[in-house]
């Protein structure tokens, strides 16, 4: 909701002539907690019922957190903008302990994510780990109610939400790679609405934009899924009229006994290639044995 409100204050501010409601929705991606995602349907999850209500015209469009957007969209959609990036890094959350280092053997921790799992796992292999489903403040109120010893969490959404303070310590994309399109918003609407695609240009960020499209490129050529462990995140290293993005990926083994890690740079005129030059580095280099085992 937070998202759909922040883009509407920015769609009135620009069009002060257009008359901008949300339409409040709830998906299986909100209602089913008790299960991880892998083994439910995955990210889209988040997203069906809502391109069900651009399909009917109950919704213009509609507002995504970009990581939760499945790689390939269903024909006659588009991803008409995607905002500037906030803190695209996990964040470490935790009410007794400063940092993953100081917690002690044995410590749970709480996570809704086998990305971050497997890359904790491999540099912390005597913590254990829990499934941690919810929205913000059940996580939260989890981890105070001493459910676990600390969870892990997008610090996007901590910030969005004004709950900074409760980020103990940001944990650097060298320790654990972001998801592809962590910390951006994504507009989805129709494609062939090209008066609206047009509109809603004026929220896109260009250089968020070729990032996010490079790091859904290696999810893309990957298969890239909920029950993928991939990593993937790119920052714009120059960026003049033909910046150059420094992409790094990685792909884990679930429990973080085998991670592939690789990077690729490349022109942000043609992100997708540079996604597509990663993917197939990660495969040479033994991830096509780590997709193989997961089947």
């Amino acid at each position: 909701m937070w998202q759909s409100e922040f883009v509407q204050d920015q769609l009135r501010r620009l069009f002060p002539s257009c008359d901008v409601q949300i339409l409040g929705m709830s998906t299986r991606g909100d209602e089913i907690l008790d299960v991880s995602l892998a083994k439910v349907g995955g990210k889209g999850l988040f997203v069906k019922e809502l391109e069900a209500a651009l399909t009917d015209g109950r919704a213009d469009i509609a507002v995504h957190s970009a990581k939760d957007v499945p790689m390939e969209l269903p024909e006659g959609y588009c991803l008409a903008a995607i905002g500037s990036r906030e803190d695209p890094r996990d964040a470490f959350v935790c009410s007794r302990y400063s940092s993953l280092a100081e917690l002690p053997g044995g410590a749970l921790i709480g996570t809704s994510s086998l990305r971050r799992e497997a890359q904790l796992r491999e540099q912390h292999p005597g913590l254990a780990f829990g499934a941690l489903r919810g929205n913000l403040d059940t996580r939260l109120s989890k981890l105070d109610r001493g459910e676990y010893d600390a969870i892990v969490l997008a610090a996007a959404g901590l910030k969005r939400l004004g709950l900074e303070s409760r980020v103990r310590a940001l944990i650097e994309p060298e320790v654990s790679l972001p998801a592809a399109g962590q910390g951006a918003l994504a507009i989805e609407c129709r494609a062939h609405r090209t008066a609206l695609v047009d509109m809603l240009a004026a929220l896109n960020d260009p250089e968020t934009q070729a990032c996010v499209r490079a790091e859904r490129a290696v999810s893309r050529a990957l298969g890239g899924s909920c029950q993928l462990p991939l990593g993937a995140f790119a920052l714009l290293e120059r960026a003049d009229g033909d910046g150059v993005i420094w992409l790094r990926g990685l792909v884990a083994a679930p429990d973080g006994s085998r991670i592939v890690r690789a990077e690729a740079r490349g022109s942000m005129r043609a992100p997708e290639a540079v996604g597509r030059q990663l993917a197939q580095t990660l495969l040479a280099q033994g991830a096509d044995s780590i997709l193989a085992s997961l089947q």
